[in-house]
């Protein structure tokens, strides 16, 4: 058949045929070969596209960030999904339009400043230097060249000059240090009273109908997370350490060659008699010093105790009252002259007087110890740890590269790797895109990997991941099973939103009491005026770091309005608890300001510098906000409703 189709696919209709269908194929066939145009994009700004999964990736990073900074105290629930990855694509953005001004205003980094970066940066440093396997090593594992790295790094860099060179353009006068002054040093006297949430909370029957209302309008807040069940291979240091062969030959063999690692040093029992000359003493002071010193060194001869007059006469305060003793000592632990004529003298032998800059010294030898090495028995086990490490991390780079070949030609199964090599494929339980709890699937790296189109989608084995950069691991994973977010029923979060409503309904009911007794308080009246029955509390004149009252009383007393002669200010807040609270305002006193210049060197103060750094923030902050304005930015649906700006 195939013969037949050969011999009849001739002359100008064939021909005519493949141009056809060349043509579609050309236009949209061969981007799927090129991966051109399939990649969603979170936002363009200027037209430069972000990348969807740039966003994920970023996202993740926030996340790890935030669970290292705040520790046990981490919340996931805390952090909302959407609201952080809307948090972190503005940062993207504002990185995207720094990034076009700085190629627009031509700032540049030289290429000796991006190396001096590298060549400072603790992660590329090994035995107190750069080392450039390192360096290579960890930008192979992070899918980069030193090219590309360079590259970001010097984008990085130049966006810093911006940066610097607006925030440093301010300058704070003396008229704002003053007004500084004045506000931060500020003393406001208050009284306040608390009307508790739990006073205005009722349990009557809240109606299907409202239930049904919040459940659909808060549906975000009962979704079940988008999850992932993973396989996954792991090459650790620590596991291939015990799996290595090492010798009982090859640990004799690296004991007899670094000999002098085992080798236990003399050590010497030696006590002292001390009598001090004072460093700007004169020869005629020293040459005092000394024969008193030849003195004692006589009597010790004639026959009287070391230990006897080292207690009574010695000036060292540390060893006199053990008379003279300083213990065993090591060569080089003492002053040069100390030590060379201690570990010149026979056991029991007396030494001349030693000029140290501490004063005179004599010095008598009491035990010597002799240098002696440490039976191989006793190093044993730490060389086999040494020697087991060293090999595993030899074997670790050659398995990473193996493993990272074969689950790349072998992209649809974890299972010719695994056996290949050894491993055991390990399955996670299911978990979202904020990872787990601890441990290699809680890193940023390891979860944006999971949810990459790649893996998610495409169903292939990720890539190498090394998480670490401190640390010799590497993972490759694929999905097993996939589960898409979903929305809770309603049955199973009624009584959660039956209390949220209650909660609502108190929190109004709170606030509407503390508005009302405000209101009868802004006439200027007294508390008792709303009542005799209320005990409100009264702290008195309080400063801004008070912490006598919670801080949202601290807050509101502070953004009320100064009183005029004879008035009052009163405001409400709600506590973080849920309580209301009602806050008079009585009277303010501003800060002190010093005279010019008093209290700071050259004018200048910590105040003026904090001032100047504040200044300096909110000037890039106005900066960024001006260049967003006039910046043509495009979110997509996936990230919110589109936006041209």
């Amino acid at each position: 058949m195939l013969q037949t189709i050969r011999e009849r696919a001739q002359g100008w209709i064939a021909w005519a045929i493949v141009i056809l269908i060349s043509i579609p194929f050309a236009l949209w066939g061969i981007q799927s070969y090129l991966g051109v145009g399939g990649e969603p994009i979170a936002a363009t700004v200027n037209g430069v596209e972000i990348p969807a999964r740039e966003l994920d990736r970023r996202v993740q990073e926030t996340r790890f960030e935030l669970r290292e900074r705040l520790g046990a105290a981490y919340d996931p629930a805390a952090f909302d999904d959407q609201r952080l990855r809307a948090e972190v694509l503005e940062t993207l953005i504002q990185e995207a339009l720094l990034m076009d001004v700085v190629g627009r205003l031509g700032l540049r980094v030289s290429d000796q400043e991006v190396q001096m970066q590298i060549l400072s940066d603790p992660a590329f440093v090994s035995e107190g230097r750069f080392d450039k396997d390192t360096y290579e090593r960890l930008l192979r594992f992070q899918g980069l060249t030193p090219a590309m790295y360079e590259a970001q790094l010097r984008q990085k860099m130049s966006a810093t000059q911006l940066i610097r060179a607006v925030s440093s353009s301010e300058l704070a006068t003396r008229a704002e240090l003053d007004t500084y002054k004045r506000l931060m040093g500020q003393k406001r006297e208050i009284s306040y009273l608390r009307l508790p949430l739990a006073e205005h909370r009722t349990e009557e029957p809240i109606d299907e109908a409202r239930i049904t209302a919040y459940y659909d309008s808060n549906r975000t807040r009962f979704q079940s997370p988008e999850q992932v069940r993973l396989d996954y291979l792991v090459l650790d240091t620590d596991a291939l350490s015990s799996k290595v062969e090492v010798s009982e030959e090859d640990l004799r063999q690296l004991y007899a060659s670094d000999q002098a690692r085992f080798v236990q040093p003399e050590r010497r029992e030696v006590r002292h008699l001390l009598l001090k000359v004072d460093a700007n003493a004169d020869e005629a002071a020293a040459q005092a010093v000394l024969d008193e010193i030849q003195a004692i060194r006589a009597r010790i001869q004639a026959g009287e105790s070391f230990e006897e007059l080292a207690k009574t006469l010695s000036q060292d305060p540390g060893s006199a009252a053990k008379g003279g003793s300083l213990g065993f000592i090591e060569s080089g632990i003492m002053v040069p002259a100390f030590d060379q004529a201690a570990f010149a003298l026979k056991t029991g032998e007396l030494s001349e007087p030693i000029r140290t800059p501490f004063g005179y010294h004599l010095i008598e030898v009491v035990q010597i110890l002799p240098s002696k090495a440490k039976p191989f028995e006793d190093v044993r086990e730490p060389l086999h740890a040494e020697l087991a490490k060293q090999r595993a991390e030899g074997l670790f780079y050659d398995l990473a590269e193996r493993l990272a070949n074969i689950s790349y030609e072998s992209p649809d199964s974890l299972d010719p790797a695994a056996e290949a090599l050894g491993l055991t494929i390990q399955h996670s339980d299911w978990i979202g895109r904020k990872g787990g709890d601890e441990g290699l699937l809680s890193h940023p790296k390891v979860m944006a990997a999971a949810f990459s189109e790649d893996v998610l989608v495409g169903g292939n084995n990720s890539d190498l991941i090394e998480p670490e950069r401190d640390r010799l691991q590497a993972v490759v994973l694929r999905v097993a099973e996939h589960r898409e977010a979903s929305v809770k029923p309603l049955d199973e979060v009624r009584e959660e939103i039956v209390a949220a409503i209650r909660d609502e309904q108190a929190r109004a009911a709170a606030k509407s009491a503390a508005e009302a007794l405000a209101e009868k308080l802004r006439d200027g009246s007294g508390w008792s005026a709303v009542g005799e029955e209320l005990k409100p509390e009264s702290p008195g004149l309080i400063d801004r770091q008070s912490t006598e009252v919670p801080a949202g009383v601290l807050d509101a007393a502070f953004k009320l309005p100064v009183p005029t002669d004879g008035a009052v200010s009163v405001g409400t807040a709600i506590l973080d608890d849920g309580d209301a609270v009602v806050v008079r305002l009585t009277k303010v006193e501003d800060g002190q300001v010093a005279a010019d210049g008093e209290g700071s060197e050259d004018g200048f103060s910590a105040e003026s510098f904090i001032i100047t750094q504040i200044m300096g923030r909110q000037a890039y902050t106005n900066v960024l906000e001006d260049m967003e304005s006039r910046a043509k930015i495009e979110r997509k649906a996936s990230q919110g409703s589109d936006e041209a700006l």
